[in-house]
Order: structure tokens, then sequence, then C-alpha cells
């Protein structure tokens, strides 16, 4: 990912050094495991562990990896040379990376980075789970007009909109959740799966080492199916918060003008028109959203794989799995920023529930002279031709109504049909399914 949408956390923990030293946790904890069984000489992995608290992995062994690579055309090749020479454990190499294959380190330390990678995608989402669920708070008594189809049709709770967000992103964390445990496998059983070369003990000790549950059925991968999973969620989540920023795009609309994202001092908003106030950072987690839901896609690829595998995977996942994370992570911090600045403008809010003079009560107009005796048909009639003559010359609803002969209802029981009040009774409920 491009620094500009990285995040500090994210790019430490995407960087080459990174990767090295997670490769190096489970090459060091197979050895752990191949001492317990008698295979290996006792002592061998705490040489290697001590060499690597002395002098840890930095950048300058990812280039020493990067150039014996150039030469090799094999990542782990390269690494495990590599780590022999920066730890000068001659003794520690002749058992290095016994009875594994590439993928065993690879595609466990992948899923070690992954695991880890989500916690942080996880705590940024429950900021902004708060985040919401004070806002829904905050407004949840006051009444703003809803819209269907882009139209004025009736009153609700501005609140409301926020907790739909915040339900949303809750099923987003169970998501991210369920694809967290599918990833939390370790895989150390050899070139196609079969153990032919390593003991399942060993893989089974790295696993209990890491937290990790034991791949059931391998080849020589991890199944990408797996992988596909925590894109999907990842996918989802993205196109959730361009849910939100879509919504309060909208509000921020001119004519609109309920809501604003923060506007910093100094900030211009464009290089011709200096009036200009965009909304820039909702803007920015739409377009990036669209990311996510392409990585999704090819992830999918991944799942079908030739036969034990092929390689097909390796190029997509060292692109998609390190920026779907990164780009989750940054839009939470972006879209939590927007939420901790965002300006509510309750005037304009209560302006607009009344901009179409009273005919976003006109379901609950029909409702109330159904009650009074009229047939639904007949009700409908009153209903639509004062509508629509409020509609074409500009006037109030409810007067046309206490005017129209054909309207049983006048006075203290028409007066009834247009209190906003009545379309937010059921809002506690709706609250308390939340524990609010």
């Amino acid at each position: 990912m491009i620094a500009r949408y990285q995040t500090p956390e994210m790019q430490a923990l995407w960087s080459e050094v990174r990767r090295y030293q997670a490769w190096a946790q489970v090459e060091l904890l197979a050895l752990e495991a191949w001492e317990r069984l008698g295979q290996v000489p006792v002592g061998t992995a705490l040489k290697l562990r001590r060499a690597l608290e002395e002098k840890p992995l930095d950048e300058a062994f990812a280039a020493r990896v990067e150039a014996i690579e150039a030469e090799t055309r094999h990542d782990i090749v390269a690494f495990t040379r590599a780590l022999t020479e920066w730890t000068g454990q001659a003794e520690v190499a002749r058992w290095l990376h016994l009875g594994l294959t590439s993928s065993d380190v690879v595609d466990t330390a992948q899923n070690l980075l992954l695991d880890q990678a989500l916690a942080l995608v996880l705590g940024e989402l429950a900021q902004v789970q708060d985040l919401l669920k004070g806002l829904a708070l905050r407004y949840k008594h006051l009444p703003a007009v809803g819209r269907t189809h882009g139209v004025h049709a009736e009153p609700t709770s501005f609140g409301l909109r926020f907790l739909s967000f915040y339900a949303a992103l809750l099923r987003d964390a169970e998501r991210l959740e369920r694809a967290r445990r599918g990833l939390r496998v370790v895989m150390l059983s050899g070139s196609v799966g079969n153990y032919a070369h390593v003991e399942p003990g060993v893989e089974q000790y790295v696993a209990e080492r890491l937290g990790f549950a034991v791949e059931q059925v391998s080849t020589q991968v991890v199944p990408r199916d797996r992988h596909a999973e925590l894109l999907s969620a990842l996918a989802i989540l993205g196109a959730n918060l361009e849910r939100i920023a879509v919504e309060l795009r909208h509000l921020q609309r001119t004519e609109v003008l309920e809501a604003q994202e923060p506007f910093a001092y100094k900030q211009t908003g464009s290089s011709s028109m200096p009036h200009k106030k965009n909304p820039v950072a909702l803007e920015n987690i739409s377009g990036l959203a669209r990311l996510l839901r392409s990585n999704l896609q090819a992830g999918l690829e991944n799942v079908a794989l030739w036969h034990e595998r092929d390689i097909s995977h390796s190029s997509v996942e060292r692109v998609v799995l390190p920026d779907s994370t990164t780009l989750a992570h940054y839009l939470l911090r972006r879209l939590g920023r927007v939420l901790e600045g965002l300006t509510v403008y309750e005037e304009n809010v209560r302006r607009n529930l009344e901009l179409t003079r009273g005919l976003v009560y006109s379901q609950r107009v029909l409702n109330l002279l159904i009650e009074s005796g009229l047939e639904r048909a007949q009700a409908y009639e009153v209903v639509q031709r004062n509508a629509l003559k409020s509609w074409a010359e500009g006037l109030d609803f409810r007067a046309l109504l206490e005017a129209d002969p054909h309207c049983p209802l006048k006075g203290e029981a028409l007066a009834r049909a247009f209190d906003p009040g009545y379309f937010l009774r059921h809002v506690d409920a709706i609250y308390a399914r939340f524990g609010l």
C-alpha cells in the first residue's frame, strides 16, 4: 500500500523485517519441537534463540536476504542461508528447516501476522463503534425527515441512523472474529501435507506455543478459502464504512446541510473556489472501499490451486492481504476522526423536516381518516388530492385538509397527525435491543 493510505502500525507489521522475524519464530519453534522428540541435539534451539536476542533481525538482514534471493530465486532458501550467516550458528544450520517445506513456514508465519493485523483492525473498529453509539444516543430524540429513494418520506429519529450504522459494525466485528478464528491455524505437514518427513507432533507443538489450532487437512499450503473469508469480511466492512460515508456526504449537500465533516484551520476546499468545504474525507472512504471489494475477487481466485498447490496465489497475497488489512485500519481511523469532529446542524434538521409543508405526515393522516370511518380508497383520495395540490401550489398541507369538506378531521383531531413525536414513540424499544 502506498504511504498515503498506510498507518504506522500496519506499516511496521507488514514490513520485510517483521515478516522475517515471523519466519524465524516459526523455525525456532520447530527446532524446539524436534528437540522434544529427540531428533535434534538438546540446546540447538536455545542457541538460535540467544543469537536472535543478541542480534535481532533488522533492515540489514532484510537486505542480505534480498541479495541472496537475487541468486537463488527462492525466498525461503535465501532466508535460511542469511539466518545462518546472521547468527553465526553453523551447528544450528544443520537442523534448521528440518522436514519442512517453504509453505510450512510462510503460511504459518503469514497467519500469525494476519492475526496481529486483525487485532489492530478490531481495536480500531471498537473505537468507531463507540463513536457511533455516542452519536446515536445524543440524537436519539431529534426528529428528522427520513428519505426513501432520495425523497422525503416520514419523520424518524436522527440518531436512529447512527444506531443502524452501529449495528452494522457489530456484525462486521462478528465476521472479522470468525475469519480470524479460521486463520488461527498452523501448518507444518511437509511437501504434500502428509507428514512424510516431519512428525505431526512438531506441528502440534508449534500450534500450542502460538495458541493456534492445527490445519485439519492441508496440502502443501493452508486451504485458501480461509483467506477468502477474511477478504470477504474486510470487503463487507468496507461496504458498511462506505454506507456511512455516503449518508454523511448526502447530509453535507448545501441544500441539505444537516451534518458536516470537520474542516481544519487553514484547510482549503478548492484551488479555484475559496468558499468550498468538500466532504473529502468521506469521499476518500467511498473510493478506498472499492479496493477492498476488488481484492476480494482476487482472493476468491486463489482458492482453486492445482493439485497439492501451485504458486499462483503467492504474488496475489503479497499485495491483497497487507493492502486489505491496511486499508481497513486506515478507513476506520479516518472515519473515526470524521465522527469525532462531526457537526450536526439541528436547526437545519428541523427546517428540512418542515420543508414539504407537512406532506411527510400523509400516512398518519390516511390512517386517522380510516379510523374516523372513511373507506381506505376514499381516505386515500382525500389525502392524495390535497397532497398533490400542496406540491403544485406550495400550500400548507394541513391547512388544505382543514378547508376540505370531505376531510372529517378538523382542529385538534387533525393536529394529532402532525406530531413528529408519534413517529419516535418506539425508538426506545429499538435502542433497548442494544442495551441502550
